[in-house]
């Protein structure tokens, strides 16, 4: 079934009747949300019954979204990595509650040779930011981050309290994955899209695949110094929290992607917290994959591990977002004040501006929405919208 097209906002792709109330939020969120260009996809105990991709790749609206049009999904890609993670851990190459030094010596300086894997996972680690001031490109530079990151103490004692690792989670995690595995983690999540047979998920996106794509349409002016930094996240007068929260977003200036999300180079690097590039077909089949229809070649979270990943791990007042967090092992889980479905069981990851990749295990579903104008930080009503909608055609 092939949606109608407006010529304001081209829509296509494939909806079962069922779901036609998806289709209807996905054509609402361009009629009335400034939606520029999105895609979403819902698996529903392993039948896709939503396939939708629309609007356009460019701020000018001169270039259609296409069927395999990519787009910068931020923290989607946390989730991600926390499979591949699991993954290691379900093929016994790590112990989620061995010291992270074990594969990786020289991350044990500075008071941290007892961090376990489960609190680097589920961001208690104390390492959301790199304490000294980095070149502006570092973030280019896979063995400059781990190696700022390895050399630091952490800003709390591990293990005690939890801080969203905005942007160092990937190169904490994914560092780890290497060392245990000797597979770049890029390489690795390359592995596993073929296994799935999905095309639309990288870490460090390939030449080849830069002209597919969508430009984030999003204020791209770095920030460089404090006085910058201020109006972003104003100084509470705690100097050591206020450089902690700078520094995870602005340091090195571009880390978070602003003023170099549509560049080649960004598109290039490996940076797992922020810098997948995804299409929303992906990221479901990816959640998918661990609602019993895994990846034929590599050990994939069987359902223990998996029951285990998704139990709450770290859980209240968050010390770099300053709101309720709540991580299991390398996943946000739901919470009264951002759920996640309709389900408590219900496990994902939000990425800035509204990105959502999800599974609800109780009913089945496995949810992915991307798109290239982030709404507000914190929730926007396009992402709710669309997962109301699904709930609403399950009944």
């Amino acid at each position: 079934m092939t949606d109608p097209t407006p010529p304001s906002a081209p829509i296509d792709g494939d909806c079962d009747p069922r779901f036609s109330a998806v289709r209807e939020a996905f054509a609402a969120n361009f009629a009335d949300q400034d939606e520029i260009g999105a895609g979403v996809c819902v698996i529903v105990n392993g039948r896709k019954v939503v396939d939708l991709w629309g609007g356009h790749q460019d701020a000018a609206r001169t270039h259609a979204w296409q069927h395999d049009t990519l787009v910068n999904a931020y923290s989607v890609g946390k989730g991600v990595a926390a499979m591949l993670l699991l993954a290691s851990v379900e093929a016994g190459e790590i112990d989620l509650d061995a010291p992270v030094a074990r594969w990786w010596p020289e991350f044990a300086a500075q008071g941290k040779g007892e961090v376990t894997v489960r609190q680097l996972a589920s961001h208690q680690a104390g390492l959301p930011a790199v304490r000294k001031r980095l070149p502006e490109d570092a973030w280019l530079d896979w063995d400059t981050m781990c190696s700022a990151l390895a050399d630091q103490r952490p800003y709390w004692e591990p293990g005690t309290d939890h801080g969203y690792h905005t942007n160092t989670f990937g190169f904490l995690i994914g560092e780890l994955i290497r060392r245990a595995t000797g597979v770049p983690i890029g390489d690795l999540l390359a592995g596993v899209m073929a296994e799935i047979a999905v095309d639309g998920f990288f870490y460090g996106l390939p030449l080849s695949q830069h002209h597919r794509v969508a430009e984030v349409v999003a204020p791209q002016v770095k920030l460089t110094t404090p006085e910058e930094w201020a109006v972003a996240f104003p100084a509470t007068g705690d100097e050591e929290h206020d450089y902690m929260v700078w520094h995870c977003y602005f340091n090195p200036s571009g880390l978070s992607g602003i003023g170099s999300v549509n560049t080649a180079p960004w598109r290039s690097a490996v940076i797992p917290s922020t810098n997948g590039h995804a299409t929303a077909r992906a990221v479901a089949a990816l959640y998918d994959s661990l609602l019993g229809r895994a990846p034929s070649g590599r050990p994939w979270p069987g359902t223990a591990l998996l029951r285990e990943a998704t139990s709450i791990q770290a859980d209240g007042l968050d010390r770099v977002l300053g709101r309720p967090s709540r991580f299991g092992i390398g996943f946000q889980l739901a919470t009264p004040e951002r759920p996640l479905g309709r389900s408590a069981a219900s496990f994902g990851h939000f990425g800035y501006g509204g990105a959502l990749g999800f599974a609800d295990p109780e009913a089945g579903v496995a949810f992915g929405y991307l798109m290239n104008r982030p709404g507000e930080r914190w929730q926007t009503p396009r992402t709710q919208r669309l997962v109301d909608a699904v709930y609403g055609s399950l009944g």
